[in-house]
Protein backbone atom coordinates (compact mmCIF):
# COMPACT_ATOMS: atom_id res chain seq x y z
CA UNK A 1 0.00 0.00 0.00
CA UNK A 2 1.32 3.44 -0.91
CA UNK A 3 2.53 5.54 2.02
CA UNK A 4 1.33 8.93 0.84
CA UNK A 5 3.08 10.78 3.65
CA UNK A 6 6.43 9.67 2.31
CA UNK A 7 5.56 11.00 -1.16
CA UNK A 8 5.41 14.53 0.28
CA UNK A 9 8.61 14.15 2.30
CA UNK A 10 11.57 16.21 1.02
CA UNK A 11 13.99 14.97 3.68
CA UNK A 12 17.38 14.13 2.23
CA UNK A 13 16.74 15.92 -1.05
CA UNK A 14 18.96 18.69 -2.38
CA UNK A 15 17.40 21.90 -3.68
CA UNK A 16 18.74 25.09 -5.22
CA UNK A 17 16.44 28.11 -4.86
CA UNK A 18 17.43 31.10 -6.98
CA UNK A 19 16.08 34.30 -5.47
CA UNK A 20 15.73 32.85 -1.97
CA UNK A 21 16.95 35.96 -0.15
CA UNK A 22 13.65 37.84 -0.45
CA UNK A 23 9.97 37.49 -1.22
CA UNK A 24 8.60 34.02 -0.44
CA UNK A 25 11.83 32.86 1.23
CA UNK A 26 14.24 34.58 3.58
CA UNK A 27 18.00 34.10 3.46
CA UNK A 28 18.23 33.43 7.21
CA UNK A 29 16.26 30.21 6.68
CA UNK A 30 18.74 28.77 4.20
CA UNK A 31 21.38 26.13 4.91
CA UNK A 32 23.82 27.67 2.45
CA UNK A 33 23.75 30.83 0.34
CA UNK A 34 25.53 32.14 -2.75
CA UNK A 35 25.31 35.39 -4.68
CA UNK A 36 24.07 35.10 -8.28
CA UNK A 37 22.84 37.57 -10.90
CA UNK A 38 19.76 35.75 -12.17
CA UNK A 39 19.80 37.75 -15.42
CA UNK A 40 23.40 36.78 -16.22
CA UNK A 41 23.88 33.48 -18.07
CA UNK A 42 27.46 33.01 -16.83
CA UNK A 43 26.45 33.62 -13.20
CA UNK A 44 23.60 31.12 -13.38
CA UNK A 45 25.82 28.53 -15.06
CA UNK A 46 28.45 29.05 -12.34
CA UNK A 47 25.81 28.51 -9.66
CA UNK A 48 24.77 25.24 -11.28
CA UNK A 49 28.39 24.10 -11.46
CA UNK A 50 28.90 24.97 -7.80
CA UNK A 51 25.84 22.95 -6.83
CA UNK A 52 26.97 19.99 -8.92
CA UNK A 53 30.41 20.00 -7.27
CA UNK A 54 28.99 20.44 -3.77
CA UNK A 55 26.27 17.79 -3.84
CA UNK A 56 26.15 14.24 -5.23
CA UNK A 57 22.88 14.97 -7.01
CA UNK A 58 20.36 17.77 -7.46
CA UNK A 59 16.72 16.89 -6.84
CA UNK A 60 15.02 20.29 -7.02
CA UNK A 61 15.79 23.63 -8.66
CA UNK A 62 13.52 26.64 -8.19
CA UNK A 63 13.83 30.08 -9.77
CA UNK A 64 11.82 32.96 -8.29
CA UNK A 65 13.38 36.33 -9.33
CA UNK A 66 11.12 38.67 -11.26
CA UNK A 67 10.98 42.38 -12.02
CA UNK A 68 7.95 44.58 -12.57
CA UNK A 69 8.24 48.18 -13.72
CA UNK A 70 4.70 49.47 -13.42
CA UNK A 71 4.28 51.79 -16.41
CA UNK A 72 1.93 52.00 -19.35
CA UNK A 73 3.32 50.82 -22.68
CA UNK A 74 3.37 54.44 -23.88
CA UNK A 75 5.69 55.33 -20.99
CA UNK A 76 8.07 52.36 -21.22
CA UNK A 77 11.67 53.17 -22.10
CA UNK A 78 14.11 50.91 -23.90
CA UNK A 79 16.01 50.48 -20.63
CA UNK A 80 12.81 49.50 -18.80
CA UNK A 81 11.97 46.90 -21.40
CA UNK A 82 15.47 45.42 -21.41
CA UNK A 83 15.57 45.14 -17.62
CA UNK A 84 12.23 43.34 -17.34
CA UNK A 85 12.82 40.98 -20.26
CA UNK A 86 16.42 40.21 -19.29
CA UNK A 87 15.47 39.04 -15.82
CA UNK A 88 12.02 37.55 -16.31
CA UNK A 89 12.44 35.78 -19.66
CA UNK A 90 16.16 35.50 -20.35
CA UNK A 91 16.86 34.60 -16.74
CA UNK A 92 14.36 31.75 -16.87
CA UNK A 93 15.99 30.40 -20.04
CA UNK A 94 19.47 30.56 -18.49
CA UNK A 95 18.14 28.77 -15.42
CA UNK A 96 16.51 26.02 -17.47
CA UNK A 97 19.69 25.55 -19.49
CA UNK A 98 22.08 25.41 -16.55
CA UNK A 99 20.05 23.20 -14.23
CA UNK A 100 18.21 21.31 -16.93
CA UNK A 101 21.50 19.88 -18.23
CA UNK A 102 22.30 18.48 -14.79
CA UNK A 103 18.86 16.95 -14.42
CA UNK A 104 18.81 15.44 -17.89
CA UNK A 105 22.08 13.68 -17.07
CA UNK A 106 20.56 12.42 -13.81
CA UNK A 107 17.43 11.23 -15.63
CA UNK A 108 15.22 12.77 -12.93
CA UNK A 109 14.45 15.84 -10.77
CA UNK A 110 12.03 18.78 -10.62
CA UNK A 111 12.45 22.26 -12.12
CA UNK A 112 10.10 24.99 -10.87
CA UNK A 113 9.77 28.53 -12.26
CA UNK A 114 7.69 31.47 -11.11
CA UNK A 115 4.96 32.89 -13.35
CA UNK A 116 2.10 35.09 -12.12
CA UNK A 117 -1.64 35.51 -12.25
CA UNK A 118 -0.75 38.45 -14.52
CA UNK A 119 0.09 35.94 -17.22
CA UNK A 120 -3.64 35.63 -17.86
CA UNK A 121 -5.33 38.63 -16.23
CA UNK A 122 -4.07 42.18 -16.49
CA UNK A 123 -4.52 45.79 -15.39
CA UNK A 124 -3.07 49.07 -16.71
CA UNK A 125 0.67 49.34 -16.22
CA UNK A 126 1.33 45.59 -16.13
CA UNK A 127 1.29 44.69 -19.82
CA UNK A 128 5.04 44.17 -20.16
CA UNK A 129 5.37 42.34 -16.86
CA UNK A 130 2.35 40.18 -17.65
CA UNK A 131 3.65 39.29 -21.10
CA UNK A 132 6.92 38.06 -19.60
CA UNK A 133 5.04 35.95 -17.07
CA UNK A 134 2.92 34.49 -19.87
CA UNK A 135 6.16 33.71 -21.70
CA UNK A 136 7.40 31.82 -18.65
CA UNK A 137 4.30 29.63 -18.80
CA UNK A 138 5.07 28.73 -22.42
CA UNK A 139 8.76 28.20 -21.63
CA UNK A 140 7.68 25.70 -18.97
CA UNK A 141 5.48 23.83 -21.44
CA UNK A 142 8.12 23.93 -24.16
CA UNK A 143 10.97 22.78 -21.95
CA UNK A 144 8.80 20.08 -20.41
CA UNK A 145 8.15 18.74 -23.92
CA UNK A 146 11.91 18.53 -24.50
CA UNK A 147 13.16 17.02 -21.24
CA UNK A 148 10.17 15.03 -19.98
CA UNK A 149 11.48 11.90 -21.72
CA UNK A 150 14.50 12.07 -19.40
CA UNK A 151 12.33 11.99 -16.30
CA UNK A 152 12.68 15.73 -15.63
CA UNK A 153 9.53 17.53 -14.51
CA UNK A 154 9.09 21.24 -15.34
CA UNK A 155 6.36 23.32 -13.68
CA UNK A 156 5.65 26.86 -12.54
CA UNK A 157 3.62 28.50 -9.85
CA UNK A 158 1.47 31.50 -10.81
CA UNK A 159 0.66 33.27 -7.54
CA UNK A 160 -1.83 36.08 -7.24
CA UNK A 161 -1.27 38.10 -4.04
CA UNK A 162 1.07 37.03 -1.25
CA UNK A 163 2.01 38.72 2.01
CA UNK A 164 5.75 39.43 1.79
CA UNK A 165 8.11 42.25 2.67
CA UNK A 166 7.87 43.40 -0.95
CA UNK A 167 4.08 43.72 -0.86
CA UNK A 168 3.86 45.18 2.67
CA UNK A 169 3.41 48.78 1.35
CA UNK A 170 -0.03 47.79 0.01
CA UNK A 171 -1.24 47.66 3.61
CA UNK A 172 -0.84 51.43 3.69
CA UNK A 173 -3.47 51.59 0.93
CA UNK A 174 -6.41 49.62 2.39
CA UNK A 175 -8.58 50.50 -0.61
CA UNK A 176 -6.14 48.77 -2.97
CA UNK A 177 -5.25 46.03 -0.49
CA UNK A 178 -8.89 45.06 -0.01
CA UNK A 179 -9.68 45.38 -3.72
CA UNK A 180 -6.99 42.84 -4.57
CA UNK A 181 -8.18 40.53 -1.79
CA UNK A 182 -11.70 40.63 -3.24
CA UNK A 183 -10.44 39.17 -6.51
CA UNK A 184 -9.82 35.84 -4.76
CA UNK A 185 -12.56 33.43 -3.76
CA UNK A 186 -11.25 33.56 -0.17
CA UNK A 187 -11.32 37.37 -0.05
CA UNK A 188 -7.82 37.52 1.40
CA UNK A 189 -4.14 37.61 0.54
CA UNK A 190 -2.13 34.41 0.79
CA UNK A 191 0.68 33.92 3.25
CA UNK A 192 4.13 33.27 1.84
CA UNK A 193 3.90 29.77 3.31
CA UNK A 194 0.81 28.97 1.25
CA UNK A 195 2.73 29.67 -1.94
CA UNK A 196 5.84 27.89 -0.70
CA UNK A 197 3.74 24.83 0.13
CA UNK A 198 2.68 24.57 -3.51
CA UNK A 199 6.36 24.68 -4.51
CA UNK A 200 7.08 21.91 -2.00
CA UNK A 201 4.31 19.81 -3.56
CA UNK A 202 5.70 20.27 -7.08
CA UNK A 203 9.16 19.41 -5.79
CA UNK A 204 7.99 16.24 -4.08
CA UNK A 205 7.34 12.74 -5.36
CA UNK A 206 3.65 13.39 -4.74
CA UNK A 207 3.73 15.40 -7.99
CA UNK A 208 5.50 12.66 -9.94
CA UNK A 209 2.89 12.83 -12.73
CA UNK A 210 2.64 16.64 -12.83
CA UNK A 211 4.57 18.51 -15.52
CA UNK A 212 3.97 21.55 -17.73
CA UNK A 213 1.58 23.03 -15.15
CA UNK A 214 1.05 26.40 -13.43
CA UNK A 215 -1.24 27.27 -10.49
CA UNK A 216 -1.70 28.85 -7.00
CA UNK A 217 -3.93 31.95 -7.18
CA UNK A 218 -6.95 31.31 -4.91
CA UNK A 219 -9.40 31.28 -7.80
CA UNK A 220 -8.32 34.67 -9.21
CA UNK A 221 -8.34 33.28 -12.76
CA UNK A 222 -11.46 31.18 -12.18
CA UNK A 223 -13.92 33.94 -11.27
CA UNK A 224 -14.87 37.27 -12.83
CA UNK A 225 -13.80 39.48 -9.95
CA UNK A 226 -15.73 40.12 -6.71
CA UNK A 227 -19.44 39.16 -6.57
CA UNK A 228 -21.70 41.80 -8.13
CA UNK A 229 -24.53 41.26 -5.67
CA UNK A 230 -26.98 40.34 -8.42
CA UNK A 231 -27.06 36.77 -7.10
CA UNK A 232 -27.79 36.22 -3.42
CA UNK A 233 -25.05 34.08 -1.85
CA UNK A 234 -25.56 31.89 1.20
CA UNK A 235 -24.22 33.34 4.43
Amino acid sequence: MTDYRKLFDLAGKTAVVLGAASGIREQDDLAEAAVCDAANAADVAALATRAMLKFPRLDIAVTTPGLNIRKTILDYTEEDLDRVINLNINGTVWFFQAFGRIMVNQRSSSLIACSSVRAVTIEPGLAVYGSTKAAIGLLVKGFESEVGRFGVRVNAIAPSIAETALTAPFKDRPDIYNLYAAHTVFNRWSSADEVATAVAYLASDAASYVSGSTFVNAGWTAVDGPPTGLTQLAK
